[in-house]
């Protein structure tokens, strides 16, 4: 391969055609900064140096002596300093991929329990997918870090899409109707509810319509090569070559996201190992067209994450006005009988289940006093554990409420709330630990405990607790 210039052979080639160094003529592969360059330079007339030396004066003779000196100076120099690191290619990036897989995951996988014959299976044809995000390739530059000055919230209301919520609902009853026998024996084993399997049904993959065009030992394989958490998807790697050497899924089924999440029920490979079952009797875990293994597998997920049997996963409510909205979060858990005594009810009008009344309960103000309100059950941040997002559970919990029910949207209305940037949330969350609150990380997402700690510093301060981060606490909040 023909050496690409380095700076100083830049410096040089600027006065006259001097390089640092030839070989045989090959091809090319140079950078993309080197080829911006180039075209640079084309684009500039370089002056030259006369090649009528006879005609000059003896000083002209001179300098061009000189220069042509220090030229001679300058291209030993190009052989015998250290060139600085070339950028990389794609291709370079590649062969080095393919050495990754051979030298360094092989043995890895070998001593996991994964045969030659599996291996050998599972990366043939395999290249590096360059189109997924958060990738960093060797000898490439590494991706500058973007300032937060968009807006990082938007309104929750877009999120609860009331046309999909609807599709998703009727959809998700024709379901309930059809693997009625398959849901009734699922609750009777793991104890949670057939709606709220459908639903996360439903909201990960359309009830299993959703396209998984990705291989995902190629999506795995290269984010464990060259993504910005490579350690989390080797681990997911070797345990997909697991699945594969089990013999469950053949290659060319193993199928899923962008992010390596498999089949129906979008376990990541190590879920999948943990939570996935046979439930047709097959002899196979098959989360990619089973539909009682995948309907299965969600709910030994969630009993595995602590669901609690017979109960739901929350309740519309209203709080008064005198009542802080500075108590919510999983810590705060009371009997649904305390929160009834301050005068929190159900939106409906519907009075609690006489047996929730004894249990615990949980306020929840994703939007502050600007927004629904709920009173939660554990079974919520169960929920949780599947996508660790306020909205998320609400999302399922409202859909699996519209398939057993038929009911519809929730009655609080979304206000204008959204508009902050994530670095001022993180500047406030700052300000509230310096003064003692408890806001969960200053990560700039307003959590549980950032709503909570607002609302305390609100009432602290003499204003009106909204439990929400908005502009107007900028200038006073330090």
């Amino acid at each position: 391969m023909r050496r690409v210039h380095t700076p100083l052979c830049h410096f040089m080639t600027s006065l006259r055609e001097v390089t640092c160094g030839t070989a045989p003529p090959q091809t090319e592969i140079v950078s993309e900064e080197t080829k911006a360059y180039r075209a640079r330079e084309r684009r500039v007339k370089l002056p030259t140096i006369s090649p009528l030396v006879g005609e000059m004066s003896r000083k002209r003779q001179r300098g061009v002596s000189a220069v042509r000196q220090i030229l001679g100076f300058f291209s030993l120099l190009c052989f015998l300093l250290p060139l600085p690191a070339l950028a990389a290619s794609k291709a370079d990036v590649e062969a080095q991929f393919q050495s990754w897989v051979q030298q360094n995951l092989w043995p890895e996988a070998k001593k996991d329990g994964v045969s030659e014959g599996t291996f050998k299976a599972a990366f043939s044809g395999v290249t590096l997918n360059w189109d997924l995000p958060d990738l960093v390739p060797p000898g490439f530059p590494k991706p500058k870090e973007q300032p937060q000055t968009q807006a990082e919230f938007s309104s929750p209301a877009p999120y609860f899409n009331e046309a999909r919520l609807q599709r998703l609902a009727a959809t998700g009853r024709s379901f309930a109707s059809q693997y009625g026998p398959t849901l009734k024996r699922i609750e009777k084993v793991y104890g949670v509810p057939g709606p709220i399997v459908l639903a996360i049904w439903g909201r990960e993959t359309g009830f299993g319509a959703a396209k998984l065009p990705n291989s995902a030992i190629q999506v795995l394989a290269t984010k464990a090569f060259m993504s910005t958490r490579k350690e989390m998807f080797r681990t997911e790697l070797i345990a997909a070559l697991g699945i594969l050497e089990h013999g469950d899924v053949t290659p060319d089924q193993f199928m899923g996201s962008w992010a390596g999440a498999l089949g129906q029920p979008q376990f990541m490979p190590t879920s999948y190992l943990k939570y996935a079952v046979d439930f047709d009797g097959d002899g196979h875990r098959n989360i990619w067209t089973s539909v009682p293994d995948t309907l299965a597998s969600i709910a030994n997920y969630l009993v595995q994450k602590g669901w609690q049997r017979g109960r739901g996963w929350g309740y519309e409510v209203t709080i008064p006005a005198n009542i802080s909205c500075a108590q919510e979060g999983p810590d705060l858990a009371k009997p649904i009988s305390h929160w009834t005594s301050l005068g929190i009810t159900r939106i409906s009008g519907k009075a609690f289940p006489s047996d929730e009344l004894r249990a615990s309960g949980m306020m929840l103000v994703p939007a502050g006093r600007d927004g629904p309100e709920f009173i939660v059950t554990p079974n919520f941040y169960v929920i949780k554990e599947y996508n660790n997002s306020d909205l998320y559970g609400l999302y399922i919990g409202n859909l699996a409420d519209r398939i057993a029910y038929g009911s519809g949207a929730f009655q609080g209305q979304w206000g204008d709330v959204g508009k902050m940037l994530r670095s001022d949330v993180a500047g406030m969350q700052v300000t509230l630990e310096h003064k003692g609150y408890d806001v969960g990380g200053t990560d700039g997402l307003p959590g549980y405990k950032t709503r909570r700690s607002i609302g305390q510093w609100q009432e602290k301060s003499g204003r009106k607790p909204t439990c929400y981060p908005d502009s107007s606490m900028l200038g006073v909040l330090k």
